[in-house]
């Protein structure tokens, strides 16, 4: 039902002074390219102002609304192969949905192939959902409608009709390269896991024997130098090499994904992680076969700079059972990225990995210097195989997407579990097949061991409710039943909720359907909310949000969880939640024509985004506003803002 609600003139005016305009930042075009026979190209391009930016068509579930084109049901037709988008999506970690979603910014072509039953003239119809946000605010998921007239054998195409106003549907009633910080980090945590394999018990005592291979039979200083260079060339060149050849074999639109979302290639990599583990605790030996490494030292016997390079080789294939589970484990975490993230993975591990020998070789008396080999070297091999076993939990999440088994709760747990014995590790109370006796605990063990069980301290915080939000990344999503302290902590000794204070404060419309975050209570219905705010003298805030609204999700977990906005919202508001982007339908006597555009308003969404729309000229969310039991604004309309003490500030001001 229509919200009729009158504000006042100078509120008005001070919300359209803030908020532009209805944002409408992409432009849609249509056109067809003929592929073949039969078949045609359906070609969607959008052009995204700056600073938006488009959700991708491929993205896992849970997310953020997919770019996805919906066709109106026809039997000419048949769609071949899935959606193809270029250019590749940029791939970030979605802080609000806690998960990698891909974004396309500027410029992108969405492509889909169709195969026709019959030649001549035929048409396709229907409509592109999309969901557009920038750094601070979204806006609810919109359509375009198309039509294709595409001419069959020989004859030109053309595009019947398209348009390209996205305001004309605010909300459907229908269900690249890598980002530069990212691969950076990824570029970073492969050196420094190449230098970690050096203190290997595989590798480490490998450095004074292949550099002394520089130093024999040289005529001088600096032949030996410039075939250690070659050398450390060479290795980089292998290990680039490997990252080469997974990088083309991850095609396709599709494969990203699949890889970190499928359940298949999860359990793969989950199982994957648990044999490097292993193998790290001695359980096995990872050993490529011996006539690989048989055949590439006898290449070395020949000299000369071939000779050079199949020592290069030779090292690598001998290291392998300390670097295969390291280098396994970075291709495993590079596969589900693009194209130049197992390249530059492995051109990190490799450049890292290739330094030491090169650098010794020019300089051999530092090998005086180097620390004798030991049970240390065995030490670091454990330390890595507890590090693998805990991240091989990672791969679960996809094996049970709602969470159901897997919970954040027994996920803590077990890492609580693995680095407490992680700790005891390092104060010698267990032990490994390959350790040696320890007489006595030193600084840099005993130092480790109280980094250890610190961190298990900050993962038991977990088990109450707290963030945790450096490792939150990596951790399932709280449980709305689990046990949370921080809120009971806020919340004792406090009045009752809103909704308890009577019958006009108790939500009814929705209160089935929809839930408040943090275990506030709320009205999902302005005219309930407004009832209450008169029944309890207290303000009413508005909250237009959405359930793909990535910016809503950040503030309600960076801002609203603070416990002096929760004690705020909880004791001096009446908040209502307006989702923009439901599509719960309504019944039709509630439907009504927009003033805005003139359309007939069927579902919740498109009633809630047509009231912020005509009252505060923005469509985008979140958008908070505080009223007063008669429905006017005061104070100013506030959008995104992680400050916490500023819109604690608003809050207080607003309701005083």
């Amino acid at each position: 039902m229509k919200n009729r609600i009158i504000l006042m003139g100078v509120a008005i005016m001070m919300a359209t002074s803030i908020f532009s305009q209805v944002e409408n930042p992409v432009n849609w075009e249509f056109s067809t390219d003929k592929v073949s026979g039969q078949e045609a190209e359906l070609v969607f391009t959008a052009t995204i102002d700056y600073p938006w930016h488009l959700y991708s068509a491929h993205l896992p579930e849970g997310g953020p609304i997919a770019t996805k084109p919906w066709y109106d049901e026809s039997d000419a037709y048949t769609l071949v192969d899935g959606i193809v988008e270029s250019p590749k999506a940029k791939v970030s970690f979605d802080a609000g949905f806690q998960m990698d979603v891909g974004t396309l910014s500027g410029k992108a072509e969405f492509r889909q192939k169709v195969k026709f039953k019959d030649g001549g003239t035929q048409t396709v119809t229907g409509e592109i959902e999309f969901q557009v946000c920038d750094d601070e605010v979204c806006l609810p998921p919109m359509t375009v409608s198309f039509a294709f007239e595409v001419k069959l054998e020989g004859e030109e195409t053309t595009v019947l009709e398209s348009n390209t106003d996205a305001s004309d549907a605010a909300v459907a009633g229908v269900p690249a390269m890598e980002g530069e910080k990212s691969l950076w980090r990824f570029f970073w945590l492969a050196f420094g896991l190449g230098l970690l394999a050096l203190l290997t018990p595989c590798v480490f005592p490998m450095i004074p024997m292949t550099v002394s291979f520089f130093m024999q039979g040289s005529d001088s200083k600096a032949r030996g130098i410039f075939r250690g260079l070659v050398f450390g060339i060479s290795i980089m060149a292998i290990y680039t090499l490997l990252g080469v050849i997974v990088s083309v074999s991850n095609v396709g639109p599709n494969a990203a994904n699949a890889l970190s979302t499928h359940w298949i290639p999860n359990l793969i990599f989950f199982a994957l992680f648990m044999v490097f583990a292993f193998s790290f605790f001695g359980m096995f030996e990872l050993v490529l076969p011996s006539s690989w490494s048989n055949k590439a030292d006898s290449q070395v016997d020949k000299g000369g700079l071939g000779g050079v390079f199949f020592l290069a080789l030779t090292t690598v294939l001998v290291s392998f059972s300390c670097t295969g589970p390291i280098v396994g484990a970075l291709l495993v975490e590079a596969a589900g990225g693009l194209a130049l993230k197992p390249i530059l993975g492995m051109f990190g591990f490799g450049l890292a990995f290739a330094i030491p020998f090169t650098l010794f070789a020019i300089f051999p008396s530092w090998l005086k210097g180097l620390p004798k080999s030991g049970g240390w070297l065995n030490a670091v091999k454990v330390v890595l195989g507890f590090i693998v076993l805990a991240f091989s939990m990672k791969f679960l999440l996809a094996l049970d997407p709602t969470n159901k088994i897997l919970t954040r709760e027994l996920y803590l747990a077990v890492w609580i579990v693995l680095f407490s014995m992680l700790g005891m590790y390092f104060l010698g109370k267990i032990k490994f097949a390959h350790d040696s006796e320890l007489p006595y605990v030193s600084v840099p063990r005993l130092l480790l061991s109280v980094a250890s069980f610190s961190f298990v301290i900050y993962l038991f915080l977990g088990l109450f409710g707290y963030e945790l939000s450096t490792i939150s990344p990596l951790l399932p999503p709280k449980s709305p039943n689990g046990l949370d302290l921080t809120q009971r902590a806020v919340y004792s000794g406090a009045p009752m909720a809103v909704a308890d204070y009577n019958e006009e404060c108790t939500p009814v419309k929705y209160a089935d359907v929809f839930h408040m975050p943090l275990g506030l209570k709320g009205f999902y219905s302005l005219e309930e909310g407004l009832a209450c705010a008169k029944a309890s003298g207290k303000p009413v805030l508005i909250d237009f949000k959405g359930h793909f609204c990535s910016n809503c999700k950040k503030m309600e977990a960076a801002v609203w969880s603070d416990p002096e906005v929760l004690r705020t919202l909880r004791d001096d508001y009446v908040i209502v939640a307006l989702y923009t982007d439901d599509r719960t339908k309504l019944p039709e006597s509630e439907w009504y024509t927009s003033e805005v555009d003139g359309k007939v308003k069927k579902t919740l969404g498109q009633q809630n985004i047509d009231f912020e729309i005509a009252n505060f000229r923005t469509n985008t969310i979140p958008l908070y506003v505080i009223m007063d039991a008669d429905g006017n604004v005061l104070g100013e309309p506030k959008g995104t803002d992680l400050d916490v003490q500023s819109y604690l500030s608003w809050l207080k001001q607003g309701a005083s």
